[in-house]
């Protein structure tokens, strides 16, 4: 991460950080990348052109491209508008193959090589497969290969399991260390609010902390190739920041955008990352693994992980919800039931309840053995404004 000097203009930052920035994750969404009869082989064509160009600069780019149900949904002849998610994965199965060759015909033009990667929840949840996948990203960019990602739609088991590309494309950012994030989509930027509902909706040029925006209200809907909008990639930006990388959200439909961003033309939205990054282990555990239950906090424990920075002790618990192990990954709320962070649990659900609001000096009679760790959550082991 570049650090914002205090006393020049967000743009000439902006533009430091474009210049230079090296490892670059670009997304690309369905809505960019096909029409109404499927693939749009033009748009492939002119990303590939552009992201060449930055390529032939020394710079290392990642692709995350959606567009693989698109590309095989006509294949299917359903008459429904909406598919299941049987026929989803069997959109999945035939587009990929037909997305993969194009871009690999595109990027051949310029004697680049791509590799096409596949993920699951699973292949980023499990840790020894999660190193793996960083060290075979290291080695494609060390030998300037250009990595394409997707989610491998056509074996999960859940509707899709990353939900969206926008949110794989975070996952994506930790694990290699990305220095941007740009997102192409539909949209000429962050608005408002939707300037298809809202004449008088007006585009940010900048957003300076996103954590202070209420995101639900500023975007509403989906776009009818895609699973994210606008929603899904203000929550990834918000993500990114965290990890201390900026991103840039801007119109893939715009001719020749990268070549024209990186010029210094005033395109998109700029959304700049958090003075602070977490580290990639907290990322990790807050974003790849999933929450299987719930700790509400009182007054005070919400203030002392807050305010200053303290681990959670079972004193300031009020409630437990749901049933976990020692390990697992837990929702951390306010008095008022609002998400205060995440963290991985020092006991099980079934020993917490019983150790609730208690002092740490009984712990061990009440459960009845001697207590390996004091703080139901350490500060380790916690990520405080993590966003799901």
């Amino acid at each position: 991460m570049t650090p914002e000097p205090k006393d020049v203009s967000w743009k000439e930052w902006r533009n430091e950080v474009l210049q230079t920035a090296r490892l670059i994750v670009i997304k690309v969404g369905s809505a960019v990348l096909t029409s109404a009869d499927g693939l749009d082989l033009r748009t492939v064509n002119r990303l590939a052109d552009q992201i060449a160009v930055l390529h032939d600069q020394g710079r290392e780019i990642i692709l995350v491209s959606s567009g693989a149900v698109a590309a095989g949904r006509k294949y299917l002849r359903s008459d429904r508008s909406a598919l299941s998610l049987s026929e989803k994965q069997a959109s999945a199965a035939v587009g990929q193959s037909r997305l993969m060759h194009s871009y690999d015909e595109a990027f051949a033009r310029y004697d680049k090589v791509t590799a096409q990667i596949l993920l699951t929840r699973d292949d980023l949840r499990n840790r020894t497969r999660y190193l793996n996948a960083r060290n075979t990203f290291a080695t494609l960019l060390g030998k300037r290969i250009i990595p394409i990602i997707n989610e491998n739609d056509t074996v999960v088991v859940r509707e899709l399991e990353f939900g969206d590309n926008d949110f794989l494309a975070t996952l994506i950012l930790n694990l290699v260390q990305a220095d941007l994030f740009i997102n192409l989509t539909t949209a000429e930027g962050v608005y408002s609010a939707n300037p298809e509902e809202d004449a008088g909706a007006c585009k940010y040029d900048c957003i300076t902390s996103i954590k202070d925006y209420d995101l639900q209200t500023m975007c509403q809907g989906k776009t009818a190739a895609g699973s994210g909008g606008m929603y899904s990639k203000l929550l990834a930006a918000r993500r990114a920041a965290q990890l201390g990388v900026p991103t840039l959200i801007v119109s893939g439909r715009i001719p020749f955008v990268l070549e024209k961003v990186f010029a210094g033309t005033d395109c998109g939205s700029w959304i700049k990352p958090g003075e602070k990054a977490v580290s990639q282990r907290k990322f990790w555990l807050a974003y790849n693994l999933d929450p299987l239950g719930a700790i509400v906090l009182d007054k005070g424990a919400q203030e002392a992980l807050l305010l200053h920075g303290k681990s959670l002790l079972p004193a300031g618990i009020r409630e437990v919800h749901g049933r976990f192990e020692l390990g697992d990954l837990v929702r951390i709320l306010s008095p008022e039931g609002n998400q205060v962070g995440v963290g991985l649990s020092n006991f099980d659900s079934g020993e917490l309840r019983k150790i609730a609001g208690k002092k740490t000096s009984e712990l061990s009679k009440i459960l009845g053995h001697a207590i390996h760790h004091e703080e139901a959550v350490h500060r380790d082991n916690l990520l405080l404004d993590a966003v799901h």
